[in-house]
């Protein structure tokens, strides 16, 4: 259902363990960054009405959960501040393609597999953390289907700007990258290190 090539390893699990807080303050930016990545995408392909559509819904969604993160974050006394950003975003980004129609495949592509991992990696946070901390444990189990939502509505919309099988056999090859850039990891504690 993900499309991914990799599951998330015992490495970022000990991030994790060892910087809860930052990985915390991580995930708020993630939110606020993928409210700016479905803006940019909506700016982008102004014309297509149904992108637009999806994309209004998706930054509703996303700013909903900044602002949950942002909470969470304020009920356990923790300071949302600025972090450095980790190499994942940025190397995914740079296997987009640069001319049009593969530039809108491959943004919308990119950005259906940052929120496949994104929901990867919450459901394996909540089952690390229930026994320690269930209010955390139910937050990431109840992000999990908007954020699998978000996945499947980026890969049908990249079927807009080309065909199912061409889509498909991209994503493949982009999820392949994006399984090689996790397991090169990062010694950031972030989201997607």
């Amino acid at each position: 259902m993900l499309h991914l090539q990799s599951e998330s390893t015992a490495r970022w699990l000990n991030q994790v363990d060892r910087h809860l807080d930052e990985v915390l303050i991580d995930h708020a930016h993630c939110e606020r960054k993928a409210a700016s990545t479905a803006m940019n995408l909506m700016t982008a392909y102004t014309e297509d009405r149904e992108l637009c559509r999806e994309m209004t819904r998706i930054i509703v969604e996303e700013l909903e959960h900044f602002e949950m993160v942002l909470e969470l974050l304020q009920r356990r006394g923790i300071p949302f501040r600025r972090l450095a950003s980790g190499p994942y975003g940025k190397k995914l980004n740079g296997l987009i393609r640069s001319s049009e129609p593969d530039r809108a495949v491959d943004r919308l592509l990119v950005a259906s597999l940052i929120e496949a991992r994104s929901c990867e990696r919450f459901s394996l946070l909540s089952e690390h953390i229930q026994a320690k901390d269930a209010e955390l444990a139910s937050f990431y189990a109840s992000l999990f289907e908007s954020e699998a939502r978000h996945h499947t509505t980026y890969v049908r919309l990249a079927e807009h700007f080309a065909p199912r099988d061409a889509v498909r056999a991209r994503l493949d090859q982009l999820s392949k990258c994006e399984a090689d850039i996790i397991i090169e990891g990062c010694s950031l504690p972030r989201m997607h290190s």
